[in-house]
């Protein structure tokens, strides 16, 4: 007679072929050098983070639930704050961060503010300043780390900036101790991009940790990943709630967790009461109270399970990709007479989203030649983003296109010279081998 199993009994059942699966998949891998790919990046992920996400979704709870508020009480001390939440990518984070300073609950930011920014880089660090009607301050970048140009910075917050918003390329900081005179002197709001820059430090604080809003993206290609989603981390509860309601189609509502929408009076106690000032006698039900004009920017319950395992994996992943760089950087050392090689900004200790390096104008080659022939042996290759995103097809119009390529040369170099190679934890000491022996046989066929 067989004995019927439970549904719980059924779970663990599926869990462990779950693991099983996994366990095996992993140990069938190969890589066979010229054959295969050396990709820039993937997940680093081992059986742990498919049983938990598989879980979440046995469990039966779709939206985000009680691992989602986990993730969100966990992520922030690792960019050094206190409050945020999860959405559903890095760009989303940044559109609800500079959106949140147009509540009226917090700055009141009006249409026409300007926003310093540097020019080259990815598009949705700076496409919320064109979404919300704000005004671009555009500066140049520096060759040598990628990042905004500080005495440009300075020169433009002289012309009434409120706002400046950057990223830290790939990991590096600029000099936060110039940036952070630059926004006390002129009084600026900092929105930190750290998409690429989750575990880099700066004179051992976290980036992240410097301005009133941060970002962060779990895409495959970054430090930790939930396949998509991203996160704001913020200063105060009232940024949260503020960012919160941003994410939620802008409702007033602020309860959180699985028994929110379930409770009749919510967790507040105070679900039905009055809310709209504009009919002061109705009662109303403030889950449909909305205070801000929001969007549905939300991830799901499975991604944070996914991403409460990612984070214990963090250590180790920051130590692979330094390793991965600090290689890189030897492998090309050899010919640094033809290519500007990536160095920590003093005081910083980067953890390294990816290995950039800028071909020098005296190089007897072009960005094309090396990168074709990376590609055709099978080593992924990224260019510096966008470049220049004023140059690209989007923005045609917004700008002179002679002012946009005199005003700022080094966006132009980097959008025709620059390259990355992966420095992710995928990446293996045999492919680091033949990325070197790739890039000798590239030199030798120029001589």
């Amino acid at each position: 007679m067989t004995m019927q199993l439970n549904n719980n009994d059924l779970k663990n059942q599926i869990l462990e072929l779950v693991k099983q699966f996994v366990r095996e998949k992993d140990a069938n891998k190969s890589w066979t050098a010229g054959t295969d790919w050396v990709q820039y990046a993937g997940p680093f992920f081992n059986e742990d983070e498919y049983t938990s996400s598989i879980e979440a979704l046995l469990n039966g709870w779709l939206v985000l639930g009680q691992k989602g508020i986990s993730f969100e009480n966990k992520f922030p001390k690792l960019v050094g704050k206190d409050y945020g939440i999860l959405t559903n990518s890095g760009s989303s984070s940044n559109l609800i961060m500079m959106s949140a300073l147009t509540s009226k609950r917090l700055y009141n930011l009006p249409k026409g503010t300007k926003v310093i920014t540097p020019i080259a880089g990815f598009p949705t660090t700076i496409n919320p300043i064109f979404q919300l009607g704000f005004e671009p301050l555009f500066v140049d970048i520096d060759l040598d780390t990628l990042n905004l140009n500080l005495d440009q910075v300075e020169e433009q917050a002289k012309k009434g900036a409120k706002v400046i918003t950057f990223a830290h390329v790939l990991g590096n900081p600029p000099n936060m101790d110039r940036l952070m005179e630059i926004v006390k002197t002129y009084n600026l709001i900092l929105l930190e991009d750290c998409c690429d820059a989750l575990g880099s430090t700066y004179d051992g604080k976290p980036l992240g940790s410097f301005g009133e809003f941060s970002s962060c993206s779990f895409y495959p290609a970054h430090h930790i990943t939930m396949g998509e989603g991203g996160f704001v981390a913020c200063n105060t509860q009232q940024q949260e709630i503020v960012a919160r309601s941003f994410r939620e189609w802008g409702r007033g509502c602020y309860c959180i967790g699985m028994k929110a929408g379930l409770l009749k009076n919510g967790t507040c106690g105070n679900r039905f009461d009055k809310w709209l000032p504009a009919l002061p006698n109705e009662v109303f039900d403030h889950k449909y109270v909305y205070d801000e004009i929001g969007y549905n920017l939300k991830p799901i319950e499975v991604q944070a399970a996914m991403g409460l395992e990612q984070i214990k994996k963090l250590p180790e992943i920051r130590n692979r990709r330094n390793h991965n760089h600090a290689r890189l950087c030897n492998i090309f050392k050899k010919y640094e007479e033809y290519f500007i090689i990536p160095a920590a900004t003093t005081k910083s200790d980067p953890s390294w989203f990816a290995f950039a390096v800028t071909i020098r104008d005296n190089a007897p080659f072009k960005r094309r030649d090396i990168i074709d022939f990376f590609e055709s042996n099978k080593i992924q290759t990224r260019p510096y983003f966008a470049g220049n995103i004023m140059l690209q097809p989007a923005y045609e119009g917004l700008m002179n296109v002679d002012d946009v390529v005199k005003k700022y040369p080094n966006a132009r170099k980097v959008t025709t010279d620059t390259f990355f190679l992966g420095t992710s934890p995928v990446i293996t000491d045999d492919q680091l081998n033949y990325i070197e022996l790739t890039l000798d046989n590239y030199f030798n066929t120029l001589r």
